[in-house]
């Protein structure tokens, strides 16, 4: 019953938020800059073409064209620059056309210079988004006038004082005859204060939506940058998974060898001399069960470490290996699988280790009584859902491993999404490829 006041207290309050006037700043500086833009690129453009279509002009209007895209680049610079300084949207900017040897090839990278041209186009559609702009800047003057009309009456003795409206009036501007009467012209300016950070919130959200489109980085650079990053991360996590095996392999299985080995040759140097009597058999046969209980520690380990690596339930495919995941746990889980199509060995195990490490959670960190695990093919991916009914507040970065799950699912362009509300229920969806 609480929710109902907050919207209301958030209408009265949009005038006074810095968000409200960080986007007023925005339009009213986005429009000075848009149309100082506009026209030399406009005009270099249309002079460039003009010139290309005329054999004797074409070199000149192609380096007009150039200049325009240039200008254009740098333009968009300046508009990047502004949009993370007021509205938070900070866009990486565009790499520029590799340096190539000759005039006429550095001409034909420039031309063929995407980046540069929705840098154009941004400049381009920007003026008449800018005079938007500039308009929903003047519903802030028009309340901020009207506001003042009882002010104004009674200290500058103006009478017939006309009310401004930001919205053109069929019939013209009413106005205040008595001093009564500008206190309606007062309330009508407050009620234009009110409507006026949103009309430049909606102009903003053309802008965002522009900026993000032609300003940000192009699909295919926006691939290569999260095919560099997943590449990276799988390079971290095969390196954190050697040094973890050459971890575990020295201080456990390489320990219990070399003490297997020591019990082996003190039980040798017991049994003397061919020939010879056993001196103290009862010692004897307590070297030969040291070095029986060395080994099997030290084989215990390694097909430990073997299971780090491939889950040995996997060979019969990933349902069994689940059921055999859900039949172990602690917690009541039910399992429901539907893969009609076996996945790549890789994928199948990044799932396995994702629903392992997502029960752990469940056990460990949420006070749950009973999870649910879910794995079936949607939309030719592979959909796993863990589902519990705990206390809920899970997030990423808190040491519960979900950080971790996060980046391996990446380094086979997954998708891991958290849902969990304070008091839960809690539901992590992890989408995996079908191949790796």
């Amino acid at each position: 019953m609480r929710s109902g006041p907050l919207p209301l207290r958030s209408v009265l309050g949009a005038p006074l938020t810095t968000r409200a006037r960080a986007e007023l700043a925005h339009c009213l500086l986005g429009f000075p800059l848009a149309l100082a833009g506009f026209l030399p690129v406009a005009v270099f453009l249309a002079l460039g073409a003009g010139l290309t279509v005329s054999l004797l002009g074409a070199v000149l209007g192609l380096l007009l064209i150039v200049t325009a895209i240039g200008l254009a680049r740098a333009l968009a610079g300046v508009h990047r620059r502004l949009a993370a300084a007021l509205l938070g949207e900070r866009l990486p900017a565009p790499a520029r056309p590799r340096p190539r040897r000759g005039a006429f090839a550095r001409l034909d990278a420039r031309l063929r210079d995407a980046a540069g041209w929705r840098s154009v186009a941004y400049v381009l559609v920007k003026l008449p988004v800018a005079a938007f702009g500039m308009y929903a800047a003047g519903w802030w003057l028009t309340g901020l006038i009207d506001l003042t009309t009882p002010l104004r009456w009674a200290a500058f003795g103006q009478r017939d004082i006309p009310t401004i409206t930001p919205v053109p009036a069929g019939g013209g501007a009413p106005y205040s005859i008595s001093f009564a009467g500008t206190f309606v012209a007062a309330a009508a300016g407050a009620l234009i204060l009110l409507t006026a950070p949103w009309c430049t919130r909606g102009v903003v959200a053309v802008d965002r939506w522009l900026l993000r489109a032609l300003l940000g980085p192009g699909e295919l650079a926006e691939r290569v940058r999260s095919l560099e990053e997943t590449r990276a991360l799988a390079v971290d996590d095969s390196a954190a998974l050697l040094r973890r095996l050459e971890r575990d392999l020295h201080d456990g299985a390489q320990v219990r060898l070399v003490a297997l080995a020591l019990s082996l040759d003190m039980a040798r140097e017991r049994l003397g001399a061919d020939g010879d009597p056993v001196a103290d058999p009862g010692r004897l046969r307590q070297l030969i069960e040291l070095a029986h209980r060395n080994a099997t520690e030290a084989l215990t380990e390694l097909r430990d470490l073997a299971r780090g690596l491939h889950p040995p339930a996997l060979d019969d495919g990933l349902p069994d290996a689940l059921a055999t995941l859900a039949a172990r746990s602690t917690l009541p889980v039910e399992l429901a699988v539907d893969v009609p199509e076996r996945p790549t060995p890789a994928i199948e195990t990044i799932a396995y280790f994702c629903a392992a490490e997502l029960l752990t959670n469940v056990i460990r960190h949420s006070g749950a009584r009973r999870a649910a695990l879910r794995v079936n093919r949607r939309d030719g991916a592979l959909r796993l859902c863990v589902t519990d009914d705990g206390h809920g507040g899970a997030r990423a970065g808190t040491g519960s491993g979900l950080t971790g799950l996060t980046q391996r699912v990446r380094t086979v362009d997954g998708t891991l999404e958290i849902t969990s509300p304070v008091g839960g229920p809690t539901t992590v969806t992890v989408v995996l490829p079908l191949h790796a």
